[in-house]
Formats: structure tokens, C-alpha cells, sequence
């Protein structure tokens, strides 16, 4: 009686290993998909680094509906364009350094890559339409072009910049038909409040 309580028991045991199994199995699984997607898509995104990019936008806008003239509407917001770019730069580093990940890694630089034809253009045709006397096509145009590297950059990041810079390109469509006076308000709206809401998002979801 006693031997067989005892084999029941080993039996019992042995049984009980295939669940033991089945979790490591599961956690080595999660670990190579996560593995992969950090190998895949790029993940330094700073989203406390596009909420000071918003900020800092918001600040802009304040500062350009004051100005007398329209050249230095454009002035104040070319500066605020190089504030942001630099704040990036640095936010993604800073998130890369913390996570252990090269910035100029495969995806970093698919990302770099196609995040810097649509901002080049932007660059040459600001110029010219400054040149034109066509200001007023500024914040439209801005707000596509930046919108499109965005969502051809954000191909290889995480899934919500894509969706971020559709967001930009749908405003900045907005706003080449709309009234000139409306042009300081979609810029605060744009590189202020869509920055600052999705950079709250990307922090939360995404680690910083």
C-alpha cells in the first residue's frame, strides 16, 4: 500500500513538470521576440524629449505672434527649429546611453536616412518661398514635410510615430488652405501640443 501511495505521488510530480516547462519555454520565447523588435525598430525615441520639444514650440509661437515684421516670424521659428533638433539629438542619446544601445544602431540610421531628405527639402524650399515673398506658405509647408520624415522615419520606431507624423502632415494640409492669419496657431498646435501629447504617450508606453 505504501509503495504504491509513493509511485502515485512520482507520478503526480512528473506530471507536473510539463506546465514548469511550458513557462520557461514561454519566457525564452517573449525574450527573443523582444529581442528581435529591439533589433527590428528603433527604440531611443525620447518622449520626455519631445515634450520639451512641445514646450519650447509653445514658447516660440508666443514669441513670434509679437514680432512687427514677418522676417522675424520666420527668424524665431528657424531658431526654435534648431532649439528642437538639438533637444532630440540629445534626448536620444541620452535614451540610448541609459539603454545600453548604440544611437547610430541599424535602425538608427534607416531612420536618419529617411528622416533627412524631407527635412533638406524643407530647408531649400524655406528659402525659397522666403525669397518669393511667399511666407505664408511657411507653416503649412513645415508642418507636411516634417510630418512625412516623421512617418517614413517612423516606419523603423515604435508604431505610434508613424501615426504621429500622419497627424502633423493632416494639419499641415489644413493649413496651406487656410486663412494667413491662422499660420502662427496651426505651428503652436503642431510642434507644440502634438509633440507634447505624443511625447507623454511615447514616455509612458515606451521607457522615456
Amino acid at each position: 500500500m505504501i509503495t504504491a501511495m509513493t509511485s502515485l505521488r512520482l507520478i503526480q510530480e512528473e506530471k507536473e513538470e510539463p506546465p514548469a516547462l511550458h513557462a520557461r519555454a514561454m519566457d525564452n520565447l517573449r525574450y527573443i521576440r523582444e529581442t528581435m523588435e529591439r533589433a527590428s525598430s528603433f527604440t531611443a525615441v525620447s518622449g520626455w524629449g519631445q515634450v520639451a520639444i512641445g514646450v519650447t514650440a509653445l514658447g516660440a509661437s508666443a514669441i513670434a505672434a509679437i514680432q512687427p515684421k514677418s522676417e522675424r516670424w520666420v527668424l524665431t521659428w528657424v531658431i526654435e527649429g534648431v532649439l528642437s533638433l538639438c533637444i532630440a539629438m540629445l534626448a536620444m542619446s541620452r535614451k540610448a546611453r541609459l539603454a545600453g544601445e548604440p544611437l547610430l544602431s541599424g535602425p538608427g540610421r534607416k531612420v536618419a536616412f529617411s528622416l533627412s531628405p524631407p527635412i533638406f527639402v524643407g530647408g531649400l524650399l524655406t528659402l525659397f518661398l522666403y525669397r518669393a515673398d511667399l511666407k505664408s506658405a511657411l507653416p503649412g509647408m513645415w508642418l507636411l514635410l516634417y510630418g512625412t520624415g516623421v512617418v517614413t522615419g517612423g516606419m523603423f520606431s515604435v508604431s505610434i510615430v508613424p501615426v504621429m507624423g500622419l497627424c502633423f502632415m493632416l494639419l499641415g494640409a489644413v493649413a496651406i488652405f487656410s486663412p494667413v492669419q491662422f499660420g502662427n496657431y496651426f505651428m503652436a498646435v503642431g510642434f507644440g501640443l502634438l509633440h507634447i501629447t505624443f511625447g507623454i504617450y511615447i514616455a509612458r508606453k515606451h521607457g522615456g
